[in-house]
């Protein structure tokens, strides 16, 4: 039983970290507005990562694309893995590497939004489909652990778990996802029921 408490007491130390870290909070507060900005304009939302990151990812569409709180229309979002002919094609003719910059390259526009997601930062596939976005003009957002590894400099926003250890990075980033989903979705609703 101690060993599930001590487990139990770092995931809340985390948090209790991530609480009290004002530069991480406003970068999930303008990453939301970024998201509800590039939908407002016909943009959509793609995100990405690799084993649980990207089951995260997923599940962080279905959040967008389905609902979260709110009875409302879909909002476009779209997990890049979830196409496994092409994921698997794309990694066996070029490389695993280009799986997520090809489809950014072939799919995504100006505006759009990538977020990203990997525990060390350095995840190649990641970098690769960050470095993709910057050069057309898709905002990107990086949910890493707490050094970022190479995704921190192509992060137009930063989110980064305040801490080194896997599943609690995992967690966070799941809890930083709803929030960004919540306020999304409040935003974005909110503001369309005023202007109809």
């Amino acid at each position: 039983m101690e060993k599930i408490r001590s487990i139990l007491q770092t995931s809340i130390d985390v948090k209790v970290h991530l609480l009290n870290d004002p530069d991480t909070l406003f970068q999930v507060e303008q990453a939301a507005a970024c998201i509800t900005q590039a939908f407002h304009a016909g943009n959509r939302l793609y995100l990405c990562g690799n084993g649980g990151s990207a089951a995260d990812a997923q599940h962080l569409a279905a959040e967008f694309s389905g609902r979260f709180y709110t009875d409302r229309k879909a909002l476009p979002a779209e997990a890049l893995h979830v196409n496994t002919s092409y994921l698997t094609a794309v990694a066996n003719d070029y490389s695993f590497e280009v799986v997520y910059a090809r489809l950014i390259d072939g799919v995504a526009q100006a505006g759009d939004v990538l977020i990203g997601l990997s525990t060390s930062g350095n995840s190649a596939n990641v970098v690769r489909a960050f470095e993709a976005a910057k050069k057309k003009g898709v905002h990107t957002i990086g949910f890493t652990g707490k050094t970022g590894g190479e995704m921190k400099a192509l992060s137009d926003y930063w989110l980064p778990a305040p801490s080194t250890d896997t599943p609690r990075i995992q967690e966070v980033h799941i809890t930083l996802g709803h929030i960004i989903c919540q306020l999304v979705e409040e935003s974005y609703f909110v503001s369309n029921d005023k202007q109809g």
